[in-house]
């Protein structure tokens, strides 16, 4: 299946690496999807926490088998690209003998480290809706705590790296279908004193603000700190109900994109500049012609470099977890 119309490309200052960084058959225990990666820098070596649906199979799949389950995992590398050593289990695991019966699964993980303590924004599917989490972890990874979850509906949280005005800040996007009448979900900000009490929400970007969303947007990996501004990523969804089977489903019409803006140091509420085209938008045969859900692009870890490069990790197609690259100069160049 070629990718879906109306084109649309990927900037020119971002390189993909031709072939994922991490697959299902890279995983120690049963996977059938790993994907949306939070990735950061920790302790001298790159610490990354994916998501995993495990079950069955795409001919499993197709013949009506659903997945048993979602996990998130640990990994780490030394140069944030290959070479990923695995925690032998999950961090979290929907199918944990233990877990509260309410809740339903964890996923989507965006990982972060503010003042020195490691933290996970997570999605959280419970029996009575779905919620955003902020959990902290210990220092070796290994086991974590729920601080706090939303009411329903919220999701793709993100976390600033440091406080704003002595308060924790965070993206996210609530998810009013009733009062909207459909999908037409918007980026927002909250604030906290202690990342347990949230309040002083604010809009920050809406969905018609973005050319080529036609039915929602959101949050995807923590923002990077420069000079002009908070350099900042969110995804972008186009419908179109003409489109078929692409992917694993008999039917997926959305495409995903990402899109990029700065926002403003001291109050992040506040947008400076939004790039009026996808940075990254599905256009290589592993976003376009293979996975579970093609034409999807999903970011959920960006790093700055010392020298400049800008990492992007992104799930692919519901699938795999894949790498871009750009120079922090070009991106700032786009939003002027």
């Amino acid at each position: 299946m070629p990718a879906v119309l109306p084109a649309l490309t990927t900037h020119p200052c971002v390189k993909k690496r031709p072939a994922p960084i991490l697959t299902a058959a890279d995983l120690p225990y049963p996977c059938s999807l790993v994907f949306n990666a939070g990735v950061i820098r920790y302790r001298g070596e790159y610490v990354m926490v994916f998501r995993n649906d495990y079950g069955p199979d795409q001919a499993g799949y197709e013949a009506g088998k659903r997945f048993a389950g979602t996990s998130v995992g640990v990994a780490r590398s030394k140069n944030g690209i290959d070479g990923w050593q695995f925690d032998p289990v999950p961090l979290m695991d929907s199918s944990a003998p233990d877990k509260d019966p309410e809740l339903k699964r964890f996923y989507d993980p965006r990982l972060i480290q503010i003042e020195g303590r490691l933290y996970l924004c997570l999605a959280m599917d419970t029996r009575h809706g779905i919620c955003g989490a902020i959990a902290a972890l210990s220092d070796d990874l290994k086991s974590w705590e729920l601080i706090s979850a939303s009411v329903p509906e919220n999701r793709n949280m993100v976390l600033f790296p440091e406080k704003i005005g002595g308060e924790f800040v965070r993206l996210e996007r609530p998810m009013p279908v009733y009062s909207r009448g459909r999908d037409r979900f918007d980026i927002w900000l909250s604030r906290s004193p202690d990342l347990v009490y949230w309040g002083r929400s604010a809009l920050v970007l809406g969905v018609e603000d973005v050319p080529w969303a036609n039915d929602k947007i959101g949050p995807t990996a923590s923002p990077i700190r420069t000079e002009r501004g908070w350099l900042t990523l969110f995804h972008a969804v186009d419908r179109d109900e003409s489109r078929g089977k692409n992917g694993w489903e008999n039917k997926w019409t959305k495409r995903y994109t990402a899109g990029l803006m700065l926002l403003d140091l001291n109050d992040p509420s506040k947008v400076l500049s939004v790039y009026k085209e996808p940075l990254i938008a599905p256009d290589i045969p592993m976003e376009t012609d293979e996975g579970f859900r093609q034409n999807v692009i999903f970011p959920c870890g960006m790093l700055l470099e010392e020298d400049g490069e800008v990492k992007i990790y992104y799930g692919a197609s519901d699938t795999c977890v894949c790498l871009a690259t750009a120079r922090v100069d070009d991106l700032l160049a786009l939003l002027p």
